[in-house]
């Protein structure tokens, strides 16, 4: 691999900024000032920047506590995106693990690991998400067998896959569901006459969210973690 490459992988710098580090002598190679940025490396080469050892970034997983305010795209002229928050190189290549409304706030995972990523959000994995629910009216005992059945929603040829409803109390409950169709648990209340205040999202899978991570803060997936994820 390039040098300059191999700067870029460790550090989210650009080329350019790669080349530019090198013609200040701020690289070295095996203890030696870098001098090429097409010097080529092999895997027993040891880099330095600054006089630290530097490496690839590899694939990271992370966890956030989602604020509201914020929204999960790039595409928002309006409010802040999540990845505002990240304070990671190369930001830029990590994507959120589906998406969370402006106003829901919660556990939300992102990661540069685009198989990994899939495999949480596609349907055909029933990876389950639970969400705690405030709402603007009571929520009626009826309404735990109904999601259960399916609720049919506004323009949707089919209904919703079988949901657990556990109430809390007369305005909040916890809902389990097991697809992510848009705006799913907001159109579900909404199907029932009712109206979502409030969402937030507690678990995906065997992952809770972590009680030490404020809101807006996040941090690696934990090994074990990981495989919590997929642990319905």
């Amino acid at each position: 691999m390039r040098l300059d490459k191999y700067i870029c992988d460790c550090t989210g710098l650009t080329r350019n900024q790669a080349g530019k580090l090198i013609r200040q002598r701020a690289i070295t190679v095996n203890g030696n000032v870098a001098k090429q940025a097409a010097m080529k490396l092999s895997a027993a080469d040891e880099v330095q920047l600054d006089g630290e050892s530097i490496s690839p970034i590899g694939l990271r997983y992370l966890v956030m506590n989602k604020p509201a305010g914020y929204v999960c795209g790039l595409d928002d002229p309006h409010h802040p995106a999540v990845f505002s928050l990240l304070d990671e190189p190369a930001a830029e290549k990590i994507h959120s693990v589906g998406r969370l409304d402006v106003d829901t706030t919660g556990l939300l995972l992102l990661t540069d690991d685009g198989q990994w990523s899939h495999r949480i959000s596609s349907p055909r994995h029933h990876i389950a998400k639970t969400y705690r629910v405030w709402t603007a009216d009571s929520i009626s005992a009826a309404a735990v067998t109904q999601f259960e059945q399916g609720v049919v929603l506004r323009d949707e040829p089919s209904p919703t896959k079988p949901a657990q409803l556990e109430l809390v109390d007369s305005h909040e409950a916890l809902l389990t569901i097991h697809e992510g169709r848009y705006h799913q648990v907001k159109r579900m209340f909404a199907a029932l006459g009712n109206r979502v205040e409030q969402l937030h999202r507690e678990r995906i899978g065997g992952l809770q969210l972590p009680t030490d991570l404020d809101l807006g803060a996040y941090r690696p997936l934990h090994a074990d973690e990981l495989l919590a994820v997929f642990a319905n």
